[in-house]
């Protein structure tokens, strides 16, 4: 069965303390986007990884890659690392059904842990094995600008090959960060709000209910409301043409503008992105 690599973005640039209470509100977030989209699934961390094993790995991917803090995923098949023998075998099944005739091919490995072999030795042999495996079709490597490019990552006992990094937004967990309240009553304001979610607060939305429910897909616990004594700020989807119209003092907490410096085609490029739930 296939499995879900994930791996996190700039939030293992935090000091240990820090890093450990943001690695678990991301899982939280995970799990809670999971059971929000019905998808049946186990999550596991070890590392800098998360696991997870689901029925429907389409699925999953659909729905972890709304999960802010999530860097790239990866659908990955897995063997043990103990023996290079077993991970280019693996990697050779892996190949038949990804690689066409007369295609150019490469290997990218990387390691870590304690095994007795280098990432160096991985790709070479992968590689060699990958070849064997496909030589009926013709193909051949190029380390340049291969058509296919297998990955194999070898961390601790296990090995994962895959041959795809599906990006994500990155960002922090939301969650990590405080509360604020944003006004969505146009795109610009959806745009907003989703910028302030990315960057780990828990936004309290009031405005349009259907721009609203677009954030609530990178968020299932998004609230809607016009107030709360916790907030922290007041975000506003305001272009920078619309600045001076702004009164701050009115607000008892400080106002935050995150797409003043944004085109229209900025914001509508997004706001793309956030209708279509990728």
């Amino acid at each position: 069965m296939s499995i879900l690599l994930v791996r996190y973005s700039e939030i293992g640039l935090k000091s240990a303390p820090v890093r450990r209470r943001f690695e678990n509100q991301l899982k939280d977030n995970i799990l809670s986007m999971l059971m929000e989209d019905g998808v049946e699934a186990l999550v596991t961390k070890n590392g800098a990884r998360y696991y997870i094993e689901a029925t429907d790995p389409d699925a999953a991917v659909a729905s972890v890659r709304r999960v802010f803090g999530v860097g790239s995923i990866s659908v990955a098949e897995e063997c043990a690392s103990s023996r290079m023998e077993d991970i280019c075998a693996k990697a050779a099944e892996y190949s038949r059904s990804r690689i066409s005739e007369g295609q150019s091919f490469a290997v990218k490995a990387r390691r870590e842990g304690s095994q007795g072999y280098t990432s160096m030795d991985v790709g070479r042999e992968a590689g060699s094995a990958i070849f064997i495996a496909n030589e009926d079709r013709g193909v051949r490597v190029d380390l340049t600008d291969p058509d296919v490019v297998f990955y194999v990552e070898v961390r601790e006992n296990r090995a994962f090959v895959f041959g795809e990094y599906i990006r994500c937004h990155a960002g922090l967990p939301v969650g990590s960060q405080g509360k604020v309240i944003a006004r969505v009553d146009d795109e610009r304001g959806m745009v907003a709000a989703w910028l302030m979610m990315k960057r780990g607060c828990r936004v309290i939305a009031n405005g349009d209910e259907s721009l609203i429910s677009h954030l609530r897909r990178y968020d299932p616990l998004l609230k809607v409301g016009d107030g709360n004594p916790q907030a922290l700020g007041y975000v506003l989807g305001t272009s920078l043409d619309e600045l001076d119209s702004v009164d701050v003092t009115a607000y008892d907490v400080p106002v935050y503008f995150p797409t003043i410096g944004m085109g229209d085609d900025e914001v509508a490029e997004l706001a793309g992105i956030i209708t279509s739930g990728l």
